[in-house]
């Protein structure tokens, strides 16, 4: 096997296993934790130290440590977290959730920076065209990863319904569950009596020694960039001092569509926050019990690889606009059945119809808003994504932050409403474009 290739596939393979860990982790902790919110705590620290970290830290590790160690040692920060689990309080879940997030930006930023190396690599020996590579090692390392969504949650599920001690659960109970929830903690776990705790470490065992695994498998099988791609390297991290980058992302706001698109990528932020720190926990923990979650968000994972395969495909003739349309009418239908449902045992069938529904649109939020940030922002893609990262993480940490301080159908109305205003500010962006440039809608409908 040619060895770019086979780098390519190393890192494919341990981004699975970290990630089918992190992944099964993150959809669990408003259920598994949820005395006095500690679980959604610690996703909305994770994501405040996520926003500091891609703002400071990757290019410094990865000039001093290069793309290999760097990759190694922010798995090590996510290990971290799994090992917080295993005895979670206020004073070892937080600290642990934060150390994650802080190794969260350079894990993706040297991941990149690496396959990008790799991929020009082998397109000058090959004499190949270098994007096109890029496209092709991108392209495996996501249908490797994307993977990870539903082998983490099938562990969950897996193991979990080993309970013995599961319950039925009373009309009493069920009528805490949905969108007019009692913001009790004892609706977080009607559906089953608690997990025990040999379950729970069994769980745990198991995430951590994947997330072992993933380590040892970079440390071992993933080559140092060599000394003839070190120009190559130094070129892609030839960036300004982080004082600058900083400074960068906020003078980008100067550019107007930047700030009309701040609610569209919070809007990210939000939708998925909701679906796994209250969808999880309100609905499916509440009336089914906490092993069925695993279940539920394979099927939002299995949606969203597949709907993101296929919007990426059909964008160049359907339009940007179309699909962002649709996003917007199946997530605002997803979200007022949200508002009149009232989740019963005997409607198994619906608590997945609406995590497949969320998958649909989040596979569109993703592609979409992606591809108009690098479209409308071509000359300035650093600022652009930074922002990007900025505004998505804030968007998580205000939805984790008044998880635990409001009943859901309020969040509902939250997400409603920032969903509104994102469609009229996006609206709003490609107004500007289309009065600036009357030839672009065009040009962008192709590039899209």
């Amino acid at each position: 096997m040619e060895r770019n290739l086979r780098n390519v596939l190393v890192i494919s393979f341990g981004f699975l296993l970290l990630f089918t860990a992190y992944g099964g982790l993150q959809n669990l902790q408003s259920s598994l934790h949820s005395e006095e919110g500690l679980g959604v705590a610690s996703l909305s620290a994770l994501y405040a130290a996520l926003i500091l970290s891609s703002m400071f830290l990757p290019p410094i590790l990865i000039k001093k440590l290069g793309c290999k160690w760097t990759i190694a040692g922010s798995m090590c920060c996510y290990i971290a977290f799994s090992l917080g689990n295993f005895y979670a309080t206020w004073y070892t879940l937080i600290p642990t959730s934060v150390i994650l997030g802080l190794g969260g930006a350079p894990l993706w930023s040297a991941k990149c920076t690496y396959l990008t190396i790799a991929s020009n690599s082998y397109a000058e020996k090959a004499g190949k065209n270098g994007k096109d590579i890029i496209n092709q090692y991108f392209g495996v390392f996501f249908l490797i990863f994307q993977s990870s969504g539903i082998w983490g949650n099938l562990i969950s599920s897996l193991v979990l319904s080993q309970a013995s001690n599961k319950e039925e659960i009373s009309e009493e109970n069920l009528a805490c569950c949905g969108a007019y929830d009692c913001m009790t903690d004892t609706t977080n776990t009607t559906g089953s009596a608690e997990p025990s705790n040999s379950l729970i470490y069994t769980l745990l065992g198991s995430y951590t020694a994947s997330g072992v695994l993933a380590v040892l498998l970079i440390v071992i099988f993933l080559d140092q960039i060599k000394s003839d791609q070190a120009e190559t390297e130094k070129e892609i991290l030839e960036t300004p001092s982080f004082w600058s980058t900083f400074l960068a992302t906020f003078q980008h706001l100067k550019d107007k569509r930047q700030c009309l698109l701040i609610p569209l990528t919070m809007y990210s932020g939000f939708e998925q926050g909701f679906l796994s720190g209250d969808y999880t926990k309100t609905y499916v923990t509440c009336a089914l019990g906490i092993h069925y979650i695993g279940y539920v968000m394979i099927c939002f994972s299995a949606v969203n690889s597949l709907s993101s395969l296929l919007f990426g495909k059909i964008s160049q003739f359907m339009g940007r606009k179309l699909l962002f349309a649709l996003a917007t009418v199946t997530n605002t239908a997803c979200i007022i059945a949200l508002l009149l449902w009232k989740p019963h045992p005997k409607q198994l069938a619906v608590f997945f119809v609406f995590p497949a529904l969320w998958g649909l649109s989040d596979a569109i939020w993703q592609t979409q808003t992606n591809g108009l940030y690098g479209i409308l922002f071509e000359k300035h893609k650093e600022a652009a994504f930074a922002n990007y990262r900025l505004w998505e993480s804030l968007g998580f940490v205000i939805a984790f932050g008044y998880s635990t301080k409001l009943q859901v159908y309020i969040k509902l109305y939250i997400l409603l409403s920032v969903l509104v205003l994102s469609m009229v500010t996006y609206g709003a962006v490609e107004y500007l474009e289309a009065k600036s440039s009357p030839g672009a809608p065009t040009a962008t409908k192709k590039e899209n």
